[in-house]
């Protein structure tokens, strides 16, 4: 049912969401608010409390991880029902889209992907619950490999599948997350004072800040429709003495949602080969199926991979891993010990229980679909414009029509509360970069206020500004 109520927030609560999500427990508790009671919509609740509509989503969206508040996409915020059963994991459903996501709000940031709820967030308060009451590995030690086999098993499982040549538990290391993924290869691959690492012309900048932390120069290697080009990676080994990686994402592009077909793979790993690279796969991005053998597999004296939970499950609790071929395994795991000794054990312990669980599977594929359906709603809106995507991408690129600049663009973009990444955040510092966009999808607002976001974005590309000219 609808009501009419009003909170009564405390002045002196700061910051103001605070007063709102206090009101609408304190309004619960005394009877006035009650299991499936409708809550007023952000906009005019915002307005009767001489609050932004963003401050009272932000109460709305704390409440509804919490399980106090359900939002329905289309129909509103209700008051949750204790007394029905807890619901199944997989909420999200690719016709009635119930995301457990956050509520509307006019400021959309749409810089890194944000995945939809899909379960995953009451799933893994459960699972802190259990081991915080009795945790597998103890907390009064130190981590040990021993200590997170279950949690590098626990990988595999979430690896099973994809063609990176046959993998045990031993070969896998635990990183904080792909970032640390990629310092832990760097650092066990680069030797002499000056190494040089290639990268995509349009790349992950995380390769670049890994390499200039570690003293690497950086050198891109152009690209067309299906990746790095054979030839121009050659010409720069043949020019580049000290060259000893080659970084790359093969599966999904960022920031180009590109693809690189097998054909093309195998061409890279014979001038690798010629070279001696090493070949980095980093698979972050990818949420479905792979659709080519990784380097790994094609190249296993030399092809190293990684992946995170980030994009598949949620970025909050930072574990990925990092594999190398067979013969370094023992190099990359000393590389690891010796930075930080290992993950913290009830991180492992997490990890395991997690990647273990019965209903993970539903879970990550409630994230697919949920992707899928902003993915879908984007392509509606901007898919007369030259954009790049795919349905189980959390992202996709833009190039700008004739009469905008890719600074320009991001700049009115964010005027309108919408704010976006330029091309040139992916390319090399004194690179040309296209006027292009990457857009990620962000499933922690709701369907309808990323369908405002892109709306916006559709009336900036509508029209473009004079002086900039074509």
């Amino acid at each position: 049912m609808d009501t009419i109520w009003s909170p009564d927030v405390d002045p002196m609560l700061k910051p103001k969401y605070k007063s709102v999500v206090a009101a609408i427990r304190k309004g619960i508790d005394e009877g006035v608010l009650l299991s499936g009671d409708k809550l007023p919509p952000v906009r005019d609740l915002g307005w009767k409390l001489g609050m932004t509509p963003g401050t009272v989503a932000r109460a709305y969206t704390i409440l509804t991880d919490e399980g106090v508040l359900e939002a329905e996409v289309g129909r509103g915020t209700f008051v949750a029902d204790e007394r029905i059963p807890e619901k199944p994991l997989n909420l999200i459903e690719i016709d009635s889209v119930v995301h457990k996501t956050g509520g509307d709000t006019d400021t959309v940031n749409l810089f890194s992907p944000h995945l939809p709820n899909a379960g995953q967030s009451q799933l893994i308060k459960k699972l802190l619950v259990d081991i915080g009451t009795e945790p597998p590995s103890g907390v009064m030690h130190y981590p040990s490999r021993r200590g997170a086999k279950e949690a590098r098993t626990g990988m595999v499982r979430f690896l099973r599948g994809t063609p990176i040549g046959p993998i045990e538990e031993r070969d896998i290391v635990l990183s904080h997350g792909g970032q640390n993924a990629i310092m832990l290869i760097f650092q066990t691959i680069l030797k002499g004072r000056r190494p040089v690492i290639f990268v995509e012309d349009l790349a992950y900048p995380g390769f670049r800040r890994a390499a200039e932390a570690l003293r690497a120069d950086v050198v891109p290697v152009a690209m067309d429709a299906d990746g790095i080009i054979p030839d121009a990676l050659a010409t720069l080994a043949e020019r580049h003495a000290e060259a000893q990686i080659l970084c790359t994402s093969p599966e999904v592009h960022s920031p180009t949602c590109g693809f690189t077909p097998l054909e093309r793979r195998l061409e890279l790993v014979e001038v690798a080969r010629r070279h001696d690279l090493q070949i980095v796969e980093d698979d972050c991005y990818r949420m479905g199926q792979s659709e080519a053998e990784g380097y790994r597999q094609l190249a296993p004296e030399r092809g190293w991979y990684l992946t995170s939970l980030s994009k598949s499950i949620t970025p909050a609790l930072r574990v990925g891993c990092a594999i190398g071929p067979r013969d370094r395994t023992s190099a990359l795991q000393r590389v690891a010990e010796h930075g930080f000794f290992g993950l913290a054990t009830p991180m492992t312990d997490l990890t395991a229980a997690l990647l273990h669980h019965p209903q993970i599977d539903d879970v990550m594929a409630g994230c697919r679909n949920g992707v899928s359906t902003y993915v879908k709603t984007a392509v509606n809106i901007l898919g007369r414009y030259d954009l790049h995507w795919r349905e189980d991408v959390p992202f996709f690129w833009l190039n700008l029509p004739d009469g905008w600049r890719a600074g320009k663009f991001c700049s009115e973009a964010e005027v309108r509360g919408v704010r976006v990444r330029a091309a040139e955040e992916f390319a090399a510092r004194h690179a040309n970069a296209p006027h292009a966009v990457r857009i990620a999808v962000n499933a922690g607002v709701s369907l309808r206020s990323f369908e405002a976001a892109m709306e916006r974005l559709r009336d900036l590309l509508d029209d473009p500004p004079e002086e900039i000219g074509v």
